[in-house]
């Protein structure tokens, strides 16, 4: 009996530590301290601009105490220090979850603000792909009309702009490709798409010019005379 009793110690050991690498959490452990010193070490980590710890120790906040009145300002903060590390995916995350848990609180805007411009700080040149733009300008446009007496809305406005202008100079680069290419009709798609989804960029006029290009090589001469009107005008 006292072999057996060892040698079940002895295995439960390994055991235990290869079941807390496999289902528990990489990050290191937080002993449990009242939310009003967690939060202040948080603060302290995130002067001392070391942001994704402040992140975690913001999160240790809201997990070990829910129901303090720091968590919810604690959700935000790791949402910003995740942001200030580059850690774009956490910051959305984080943002989200306080905008699900508070979305008619004063700092709701915030929230937003920090989803669009995580999406906003990975736009791409217009020869890239534009999932991150789209999905900049739909978060930027919800912060406009969700908020539009916040801070961050005429910043947003602006972004929304810019973010639009990649997109159609994102079309007009594929649109020629397709000209080039002979492929005419893929190409009035691509241009199209500048006219009537971007008509206030600054690439309507060169997008409306290739349209009366590609109709009249297709021989479809009012749809040309039609571009080439509304360019003249």
């Amino acid at each position: 009996h006292v072999l057996r009793a060892a040698a079940v110690v002895l295995m439960v050991g390994p055991l235990a530590a290869c079941g807390a690498s496999l289902f528990g959490s990489d990050k290191p452990t937080v002993e449990t301290k009242p939310p009003e010193v967690l939060f202040n070490e948080a603060n302290e980590l995130l002067n001392k601009h070391d942001y994704t710890k402040a992140a975690e120790r913001f999160e240790e906040v809201d997990r070990q105490h829910p129901y303090a009145p720091q968590a919810r300002e604690a959700i935000l903060m790791s949402a910003f220090a995740y942001q200030k590390s580059d850690k774009l995916p956490e910051a959305v995350a984080a943002a989200r979850r306080y905008l699900a848990l508070f979305p008619s609180s004063k700092e709701a805007a915030l929230a937003q603000h920090i989803i669009a411009t995580a999406y906003y700080d990975r736009i791409n040149d217009a020869t890239r792909d534009q999932g991150d733009t789209k999905r900049a300008l739909v978060e930027l446009e919800t912060l406009v009309n969700r908020y539009p007496d916040s801070r961050y809305a005429a910043d947003a406005k602006k972004r929304i702009r810019l973010a639009r202008d990649v997109l159609a100079a994102s079309e007009m680069n594929v649109g020629r490709y397709y000209q080039q290419k002979g492929e005419h009709l893929a190409a009035i798609n691509r241009f199209r798409t500048v006219v009537t989804d971007y008509p206030n960029t600054a690439h309507v006029e060169e997008a409306l010019m290739r349209l009366t290009e590609c109709y009249y090589t297709l021989g479809i001469v009012n749809e040309a005379q039609t571009a080439a009107a509304v360019l003249g005008h």
